[in-house]
């Protein structure tokens, strides 16, 4: 099996993000992506590969503080909620 280059594991975490399954997902996760994937360092890259395996039911209830996250993923939750929050207010 030949390892997936840097590109095309950031092609596959962008597309992942925007094919979640929920649209509301879709729609916090995708712009995220876009946004700061690129930049990302090596660690963090696996931390949000991994954020992408879990469902969207507990994202979503994460996201929305209605449950807690595990604390692995918490920090980088914290992130992506702000981005999308920020993103939704739009201009002051």
């Amino acid at each position: 099996m030949v390892a997936e280059t840097a590109e095309a594991r950031l092609k596959r975490m962008v597309m992942r993000s925007w094919r979640r399954g929920t649209k509301e997902m879709d729609l916090v996760l995708g712009p995220y992506a876009e946004a700061h994937l690129a930049a990302m360092p090596p660690e963090e890259l696996d931390l949000y590969d991994r954020l992408l395996q879990e469902n969207d039911q507990d994202l979503m209830a994460w996201i929305m503080g209605t449950d807690l996250p595990p604390a692995w993923i918490a920090p980088l939750l914290d992130r992506v909620t702000d981005f999308a929050r920020n993103r939704l207010a739009g201009p002051a």
